[in-house]
């Protein structure tokens, strides 16, 4: 995990992550060392900003998945939007989901960075 452990408001909204890596695997070392670089950045952003944690991310198929969560995922990406956008790997989106994990009918937006 990446990020602190306090408690979180409900409901659990999430904002998730994915960058296109090289290579169909776990993309280059120089890829691992970046990425876990702006999960610092992001971590320090999200928690400064009280707005969620980032819940860290999964290396495989070619692409990375980071994971944050907080009880507003309008806000939550807000806080992490420009250090997303500066993220140099393509193709990329993140997906704000507004409700919990469980929640089949919560609401989600794609946005492509």
């Amino acid at each position: 995990m990446v990020g602190g452990e306090g408690p979180l408001a409900s409901p659990e909204h999430a904002v998730i992550v994915t960058y296109q890596l090289t290579g169909d695997g776990f993309g280059e070392t120089y890829e691992s060392d970046v990425v876990h670089a702006l999960t610092a950045r992001l971590s320090v952003a999200i928690e400064s900003a009280e707005a969620g944690e980032l819940d860290g991310g999964e290396f495989g198929g070619g692409e990375v998945t980071l994971y944050a969560f907080g009880s507003n995922a309008s806000r939550l990406f807000s806080t992490m939007e420009p250090y997303l956008r500066a993220f140099p790997a393509r193709p990329a989106h993140a997906v704000l989901r507004f409700g919990e994990a469980g929640d089949v009918a919560a609401a989600e937006q794609r946005v492509e960075l």
